[in-house]
């Protein structure tokens, strides 16, 4: 199958896709920040420069998209039909490097919770940064949201 674009317009796209400063991840900061949370942006030190690092609590915080991370059973975690075997390595090797990435945080004694993107849309944001804020407080090592997994609950 053939691409609906152009090659110029294709690399156009791609290059316009941020890795950092993204929307979801300035969502959460601003609603973080609210809640009287002081953070550092993309420490270069860290394995993986988590989004949000929080030197107070000793705590990261990625924000995934549910796309390119691969959020499990999301409905924006879709996979293009074009170049199959190009998307299943380019997810696998971001998946591996993210599971990399918390492992060697959490054993340098740092906890890590993930924010997937869905979690952050519309009404489902104050309970994310609620839950949020409830792990930076506890001793809990880990923390991801999913939504899925709250709606299967009620």
């Amino acid at each position: 199958m053939t691409d609906i674009v152009d090659q110029a317009t294709r690399s156009r796209i791609m290059a316009a896709i941020r890795g950092k400063d993204t929307k979801p991840e300035l969502v959460l900061r601003k609603a973080l920040h609210a809640r009287g949370f002081r953070y550092r942006l993309h420490r270069k030190e860290l394995p993986g420069k988590p989004d949000l690092v929080f030197p107070k609590h000793r705590a990261v915080c990625f924000v995934h998209g549910c796309f390119w991370h691969r959020h499990q059973n999301c409905r924006y975690a879709t996979t293009p039909k074009t170049r199959m075997d190009f998307w299943d390595a380019k997810f696998s090797a971001t998946v591996a490097r993210d599971q990399q990435s918390r492992t060697r945080l959490m054993k340098a004694g740092w906890r890590v919770a993930v924010i997937w993107e869905c979690s952050l849309r519309g009404k489902s944001l104050e309970s994310t940064v609620s839950q949020i804020a409830d792990w930076l407080a506890s001793d809990s090592p880990e923390f991801s949201t999913d939504p899925q997994k709250d709606n299967e609950a009620e």
